[in-house]
């Protein structure tokens, strides 16, 4: 176990550089989960992509998006893909 709290219903399980959320009645399908701005041990980085521009990436390239993170903000913010078997991908940076 890594983080989370199973009294909770949500737990972050980690061996070697594998990683995965386990999250109980939280999410209606399974989601890819992509973290820009930390390390595999959610240690904030020096150096990252903001999540604003990789955004603005996807979209120029005609990716649709399901929920968008506001591109005048800064910091934390997240968006939703959804890949073509219907599962979100959820991009959420904390940082």
């Amino acid at each position: 176990m890594f983080g989370g709290d199973a009294s909770q219903n949500w737990l972050i399980m980690k061996s070697a550089g594998s990683v995965i959320g386990l999250f109980q009645g939280m999410f209606e399908k399974n989601m890819l989960t992509f973290n820009p701005g930390w390390d595999g041990n959610a240690q904030a980085l020096d150096n990252y992509i903001d999540v604003r521009e990789l955004q603005r990436r996807l979209k120029e390239q005609g990716v649709e998006l399901a929920s968008e993170a506001d591109e005048n903000t800064a910091g934390p913010a997240s968006f939703v893909a959804i890949d073509p078997d219907g599962n979100p991908i959820l991009v959420d940076q904390h940082v």
